[in-house]
């Protein structure tokens, strides 16, 4: 079934109305009618199945029915913060690390970071990626969508308000003694804990920056022996957490 998320001022009892870009999507691209069953992913992150009753102008109705129980999120919270990187590499990090579990994506103005945002552009930029996340957790059947946080400097991230924060540093990969491998990173990690990704951009950390990272619980990993694009690292630690966190059944 697909699978919509709705806020709040869309709910009333058990009666759900849903208006503009998800009503087009059910009438012209679903083709729906009354009767039709949908998945309805609620802001208190409960999923219940609804069955559509009316389908108006401008508005359609959805009746509530049963509540499913679903387990589709990582066990530990996930946060991306991303150096600003070139052309739409930062829509398909939202796009993808959607799919892949992210909680959050963080965008950071970096020494080496070429794109600026200003006010305006800013709000355009988040309300575009809102979107794009908004419909990747709908293609991936997430119960949440993923937070896009308001963009900063690196030096006003707040480290303590993680319990783990990966750092994605290159110069690892071109060592062949290491500090840390991401392996033995992961053993350190519980689940439930809050996890800080930090992947630079397309120029990576600049001296002062890997100065900053300077805490016991911030570590600098190399991802494998290759050096990645900064929109592939990100992914690859997603990919890598769900491997080894998630339960299979």
């Amino acid at each position: 079934m697909q699978r919509y998320f709705v806020s709040s001022e869309d709910i009333k009892g058990n009666i759900i109305t849903i208006q503009g870009d998800d009503r087009h999507h059910m009438v012209n691209v679903m083709r729906f009618q009354p009767g039709d069953k949908v998945i309805i992913c609620q802001p208190d992150e409960s999923t219940h199945i609804g069955a559509i009753e009316h389908i108006h102008a401008e508005e359609i109705t959805i009746t509530l029915l049963e509540e499913l129980d679903e387990q589709k999120e990582l066990p530990i919270t996930v946060t991306v913060a991303q150096g600003m990187p070139k052309g739409d590499k930062l829509e398909l990090i939202a796009q993808k690390g959607t799919e892949l579990g992210m909680h959050a994506l963080l965008p950071v103005q970096m020494d080496r970071s070429i794109v600026k945002w200003d006010g305006k552009k800013e709000a355009k930029k988040r309300a575009r990626l809102e979107k794009i996340m908004k419909e990747a957790s709908e293609q991936s059947h997430r119960t949440i969508i993923p937070n896009i946080l308001p963009l900063i400097s690196l030096r006003e991230l707040d480290l303590q308000q993680y319990d783990y924060c990966l750092i994605a540093n290159e110069t690892e990969a071109k060592q062949a003694d290491h500090s840390s491998t991401f392996r033995e990173v992961l053993g350190k990690i519980n689940k439930n804990d809050q996890i800080l990704v930090i992947i630079g951009p397309e120029g990576g950390f600049s001296e002062k920056e890997l100065a900053f990272f300077d805490h016991d619980h911030v570590y600098s990993i190399r991802l494998g022996k290759r050096i990645l694009r900064t929109e592939t690292a990100p992914l690859y630690v997603l990919a890598a957490l769900s491997f080894y966190f998630e339960e299979w059944s």
